[in-house]
């Protein structure tokens, strides 16, 4: 697997912690940064994650700022991206089984950095069901057109 990883200002902190996590998991990963803690706008560091997932250069991505909601908002812009904002390992699990979500949006001021790594573990190896569950997702890919 491959994952696309970047943040905001705002969720600087907890993204090294996911990078630190990655690294432990022995999963491949691609920073897009921002490399600064200057103010940044989060749309620029959501859309080369969400074209990448969304191109197939990525399997996932992974996107943190203050609240994660900015980012999950600019995420789902990108045609073909599923972006679930979670904050809970129920969630986590529970967007991968029916939502079939390819990009996880976290919050930096939401949670602290143990939980995010259980969404992020918990998110990463859960498999889509598929079943009943893929008409879903494919009435929500037409409403992209």
């Amino acid at each position: 697997m491959k994952v696309a990883i970047s943040s905001d200002h705002g969720g600087n902190n907890l993204r090294r912690e996911i990078m630190e996590l990655l690294d432990e998991l022995q999963i491949q990963y691609e920073d897009f940064g921002p490399q600064t803690t200057d103010s940044v706008d989060y749309p620029d560091y959501a859309k080369p994650v969400a074209d990448g997932v969304a191109s197939g250069e990525f399997e996932r991505g992974i996107l943190i700022c203050g609240t994660g909601i900015g980012m999950s908002i600019a995420a789902n812009k990108v045609k073909g991206i599923r972006c679930a904002l979670v904050h809970d390992v129920f969630s986590a699990k529970a967007t991968r089984c029916h939502n079939d979500s390819n990009i996880l949006a976290m919050g930096e001021r939401v949670i602290g950095p143990g939980l995010a790594r259980e969404i992020v573990t918990a998110w990463l190896n859960t498999d889509f069901e598929g079943g009943r569950h893929s008409r879903r997702v494919e009435k929500i890919s037409e409403l992209e057109d």
